[in-house]
Order: structure tokens, then sequence, then C-alpha cells
């Protein structure tokens, strides 16, 4: 992450009043950007969005992405140059209740973005969020590689295989896999970033793991895990909002006109971003850790009867090799290590903390921990 490169762009940040859409708007702010932020309204005052004031931090616009008219609208007067969309509903469980919403959300709300953006004059990339469950998982413990076949078996993964798809179409189409355009005109780079399980400060997001824990424990009840034993790529949320900004930095220096040396990202459109191989863990192993963290109060057991009654992928791994080998990218944070971070805030802000200030210090902490493993300077 290079600050000299962020000074001043533009950026637009779909999703900004979410979990990872928040952790966003505050890195890219530390970096210097200027963003603007279209999404929904926050659904919870304890998130992180509310929780460490983003609204007063922001130029925030509550829009829903599924408008295409309004939406058209705000991209037009924003003039991004750099795009990160993460608007979606994220959650497989969710998918289930409202499989409509969801695919209008994660399909079409993608296409209206992209049908607003490629009217663009200043535009120079595009980063679309999907998910590590976009692939065809057999579950035969092989780590997924970006060429991999695209699946779903649920509403959510299928809609974010769609929108992979829908990608694909506007990048060929429209951005950089065009051809029907001007040599000499520098088109917009649009790719796709496809990251695990992420957990940090101020996810509220009902029906995910840690938030689950971690209000249990406060009300000092015994969480119930469902699927004990399925196996995530559990990273911290700043692991994969690096890769991101890395990946964008990447793009920009990858043109045609750029004098940087490094692999094009012509046959590399779409990247995974996941932990090291210890990082893969099982869920109770995320819950023990969580417990050990929390201390007094914490305990967990097994609901058999809610194992099966939603299909959910039992083994998921993927591999990041081409990270590492085109970005530089590699995980910085153990999943001991996010735990922990995810504990430490969670009782800040129960202990009346300023989160703003906390988050940005967290933020502050990996960027360092970053440096020391680009250098090797173990101090």
């Amino acid at each position: 992450m290079r600050p000299e490169f962020w000074a001043n762009k533009r950026v637009l940040v779909t999703g900004h009043t979410g979990f990872k859409g928040a952790w966003l708007v505050l890195l890219l702010q530390e970096l210097g950007a200027s963003v603007t932020g279209i999404a929904l309204p926050p659904d919870s005052d304890a998130g992180i969005y509310a929780a460490a004031g983003l609204a007063s931090h922001v130029d925030s616009h509550y829009t829903d992405i599924r408008d295409a008219d309004a939406l058209t609208q705000l991209v037009t007067t924003v003039n991004p140059e750099i795009v990160l969309h993460l608007a979606a509903q994220p959650l497989v469980r969710a998918s289930y209740r409202e499989p409509a919403q969801t695919f209008q959300t994660n399909v079409l709300g993608t296409v209206n973005l992209l049908d607003a953006l490629r009217q663009l004059n200043d535009l120079s990339t595009v980063l679309v969020v999907t998910t590590d469950k976009v692939y065809e998982n057999k579950e035969d413990g092989r780590a997924f590689h970006e060429t991999d076949r695209l699946g779903g078996l649920d509403p959510y993964s299928a809609s974010k295989s769609c929108t992979e798809l829908v990608v694909n179409a506007w990048r060929h189409s429209f951005f950089n896999g065009s051809d029907n355009t001007s040599a000499h005109f520098r088109r917009p780079v649009l790719v796709t970033a496809r990251a695990g399980n992420v957990i940090g400060g101020g996810d509220t997001s009902a029906e995910r793991l840690l938030p689950d824990v971690l209000a249990a424990f406060e009300q000092q009840q015994p969480v119930t895990i469902r699927q004990p034993h399925s196996v995530r790529p559990w990273q911290h949320v700043l692991e994969p909002l690096s890769g991101y900004l890395a990946l964008i930095e990447h793009a920009d220096n990858s043109r045609p006109d750029s004098t940087r040396l490094q692999p094009s990202l012509a046959d590399a459109t779409a990247v995974n971003f996941g932990p090291t191989e210890s990082g893969h863990c099982t869920v109770a192993e995320v819950v023990a850790q969580a417990a050990q963290t929390w201390g007094e109060g914490a305990a967990f057991e097994v609901n058999q009867q809610g194992v099966g009654a939603f299909h959910e992928a039992g083994l998921l791994k993927l591999d990041c090799t081409l990270a590492a080998q085109m970005l530089g990218w590699r995980p910085i944070w153990s999943m001991e290590e996010a735990v922990a971070r995810v504990v430490a805030w969670r009782r800040a802000q129960l202990a009346g903390e300023c989160m703003h200030r906390w988050s940005v210090d967290e933020i502050t902490a990996f960027r360092q921990a970053t440096t020391r493993q680009t250098t090797g300077d173990t101090v």
C-alpha cells in the first residue's frame, strides 16, 4: 500500500456502511484518498461505521444500487478515478430466506454500477469484490485456484458466480478486454477479488460466527455452533483489504504506457486473498480461540438440530499463490492474532473508548507489521 499512489485520488466505495466497507474507508483515508461512499444506511449503531463515527468523516450517500437512475446520477457527479464495489447481500443463510432480493442486489446492482461507470472519462480501475464461495466446491481437499470452475449450490454463492460472469462480460465489452476503442485510449481495468472469511472489530452481521459468539459471551450464555468441523479460510479484515489496494496499484502499473516491469493483468482478471495453510481452521477452533481470549463467562456447545438445515460447504480453501507472485501480497496476522484483536476491539467499545481512534491505531499496527514483513525487520 503506497500512500503516494492514493494521495488525493477520487475513490468511490460502494457498501461503505457495511463491515468491510467501513474498514476500507478508514484505510483509504489513512492513505490520503478522497473517499465517497454509496450504500444503504447502516443496520446497527454498534457496527464499525456508526461506532467509529464515519458519517462525519466521509462523503456518504444512502442509495440502493438497485435504483439504476439514482446510482447513475451519483456516479456521474462523483466522477471517480477508482471504484471498489463491495455493496452486496453478503450472507448465505439470508439468501435462502430472500433469494430474489439477493440476486437483485448482487447481480443487477453490479450491472447498474458497471453500466454507469462505463460512461466516465477519468476512470482508471474498478475492483468488484465477490467471494471465495464462487467456486464449484466438491470438497475434495484441494485449495481453489482462480482458474477453477465457478459454481454455487446456495442463492448467495450462485449470485456471486453470476456477478463474476457479469464482470467478465463488461470487461471484454467495455473495459480492459475491449477491442472496440482507439489504440491510444487508456481503457479502465476491471478485476474481481475473492476473499476468504473475514473477521474484525465492529462486525454486527446476524448469523456470522464471531458476532454471534461475542454477543453470547457478553450475556454469559453458551454459544451454539451449527457446523463445528467446517473448515474456512479465516483472516483479519485488513488482510484482504490491503490485497485489494495492492491489486489496484498493480493494475495501474501494468498498463502498456507504464514503465514498471511487472506481470500483466491480462491473464489475472480475478485474484484470491486468503490466509496461509494454518489459517484454514475449523469453526470449533475459532470459537475455542475466542472463548480462551474472552475468558470468564465464555462457553460453547453444538446444536445438532441445526446441522444440515441449509446447505453449507464443509471444506473451503483458497490458493493465494497468484497474489503472492504478482503483488508480493502475503497474510500478516495469524488466526489467533486476528481473533484476539476482534475481542480487544469489542472490549474497548464496551469500555467507552473512542472507536475511530482505536480502529485507526489498528490500521497503523497492521501497516507497521506489513512493513516489517516486507523489509525483514523483526525489531
